[in-house]
């Protein structure tokens, strides 16, 4: 694999080959010494034009946990912001010899634009791009699904059959599309439920069912119910009337919570707007797997950054 820029051009045996990887990453944050001497020497810039503290940090501990230097690259106060280009700050980084380049960017493209550029002969890992994709989120979701659905028979298996129910803001969410195409290449059947307004106006390619009724999303009986969050910060507030209006709609609340199947999961790929899009009740309890995809995000990224800079890399 030579980059990692989206989840819809994984094919099935990449995708179960990289959560293979991830299930013997996490193995090593079990012993002892968590740390592998697998990409000592090799040089990992985090290349953030966006905030993201978690993100950020969870790629470096996975870099750093597989003997790599890590350099954080934050656009904010740094030359990026005084008017550098992004062609320039990555020949600036090929300059200093890097091996990897996680990026974020807020214009959707960017990691390929990168990747496609000739700029600097790094692995491109696609950190988040605009309204896009976030591959590794998707990435790790599917892993944390497999881990809670299968337990340890999990290895060398997709999620067939498996049904994932996503609520929230899907017009603006990059996590949406990366899992709806990571997803469904694994087997899994997926269905949006959102506000009307919060889905995107051509929906027609996308192998998903659409819908606006959470009750009814909920006594379907899901595997899986994954809440998004409202990012205001992408948004005014001509979305929905108000807060109390979109929690009370869709927001999976104490009541919706006790009507979940006994075998469902509750997921959220963080930060969690308590309250709003998910009670308190819902995310602390023993079938919300919102602390698990933290620490599971760390084991696929380490995979990510192994399948990419270990050895030779293909184009991909």
């Amino acid at each position: 694999m030579r980059h990692l820029l989206s989840t819809k051009s994984l094919n099935r045996d990449d995708a179960v080959t990289l959560l293979d990887i991830a299930e013997d990453m996490a193995d090593v944050a079990n012993r002892e010494v968590k740390k592998l001497p697998t990409l000592r020497g090799k040089t990992v810039v985090n290349l953030f034009f966006e905030d993201s503290t978690r993100t950020r940090i969870s790629f470096e501990a996975a870099a750093k946990r597989l003997s790599a230097d890590v350099i954080n690259f934050s656009a904010k106060g740094s030359s990026v912001s005084k008017g550098e280009s992004l062609k320039d700050t990555a020949q600036t980084l090929a300059a200093m010899g890097a091996d990897g380049v996680v990026i974020r960017h807020p214009a959707s493209g960017a990691p390929q634009v990168l990747a496609g550029s000739g700029w600097i002969d790094a692995g491109i890992i696609n950190a988040g791009d605009g309204t896009h994709e976030h591959p590794t989120q998707a990435l790790l979701d599917a892993f944390t699904i497999r881990r809670r659905l299968h337990g340890p028979a999990s290895r060398g298996r997709g999620l067939d059959g498996v049904t994932v129910t996503i609520v929230g803001d899907i017009l603006h969410s990059r996590v949406a599309r990366s899992n709806l195409w990571l997803l469904n290449t694994l087997g899994a059947q997926v269905t949006f439920i959102a506000p009307p307004t919060l889905v995107p106006a051509d929906t027609s390619a996308w192998p998903a069912t659409i819908g606006y009724d959470l009750d009814a999303a909920i006594d379907a009986g899901p595997d899986v119910v994954m809440m998004l969050r409202i990012q205001a910060e992408r948004m005014n507030a001509a979305f929905f009337p108000n807060s109390r209006e979109y929690s009370r709609r869709w927001g999976l609340d104490d009541e919706r919570f006790a009507r979940l199947s006994s075998h469902s999961i509750v997921m959220h790929p963080g930060p969690m707007n308590r309250g709003l899009e998910i009670s308190s009740a819902a995310a602390d309890s023993e079938r919300s797997t919102v602390r698990e995809q933290v620490a599971n995000g760390v084991s696929v990224r380490m995979a990510a950054l192994y399948l990419l800079l270990s050895g030779d890399r293909e184009d991909h």
